[in-house]
């Protein structure tokens, strides 16, 4: 049952984007590695603006954990907006951004757990859930975000660049060929 007054309407959004995205096995399968290398008991990969998840790892979804990872975005985004970097805050084309390239933050709860979130572009973030004491291995983490950052953008990068070739071969049969349909190579 959704509820327009608690998360839940988000989580339904979350599953039905899910089925849009192709690479989804592809981005779970990169959050099953980050977890399991990093001692990490529950990651999501949001959408920043709508706060919708678009992947997470293998273990179920709680909902007082992903209502924990959207109030971390909230917080996280109501504090760049004040304290922010305001250069990087306003691109030239008028877009407002309140990431930037090393935003982050970790908030350590009472119950001996802790919620990290790392940007990974402009438009999604990864949230972690995990306990304290395995935060002591913030290095390794920090680390294996680096590699999971870098393999997020290859997936989305081969995706791009697997439509850019057959507009090149489009644009190149276009260079070469006048309105009247020959090449310039046949009309002498």
């Amino acid at each position: 049952m959704t509820s327009i007054y608690d998360h839940s309407i988000f989580e339904a959004f979350s599953k039905v984007v899910q089925k849009l995205i192709p690479q989804l096995p592809t981005l779970e399968n990169l959050l099953n590695i980050f977890i399991t290398n990093s001692g990490i008991e529950k990651a999501f990969l949001f959408d920043v603006v709508s706060k919708i998840y678009i992947a997470t790892d293998y273990s179920p979804v709680d909902m007082q954990s992903y209502e924990l990872c959207c109030d971390m975005i909230d917080v996280v985004i109501d504090i760049s907006c004040i304290y922010g970097d305001f250069n990087y805050s306003v691109k030239e084309d008028g877009e407002n951004s309140t990431f930037d390239g090393s935003s982050s933050s970790t908030i350590k709860l009472n119950s001996g757990t802790v919620l990290y979130l790392r940007e990974v572009n402009k438009f999604l973030a990864l949230v972690c859930i995990l306990r304290e004491d395995n935060f002591d291995k913030q290095g390794l983490i920090d680390y294996n975000f680096q590699c999971f950052r870098q393999a997020i953008q290859e997936v989305f990068e081969i995706k791009f660049n697997k439509h850019k070739p057959q507009q090149q071969i489009v644009n190149n049969s276009l260079d070469s060929t006048h309105s009247n349909g020959y090449s310039s190579d046949q009309i002498h």
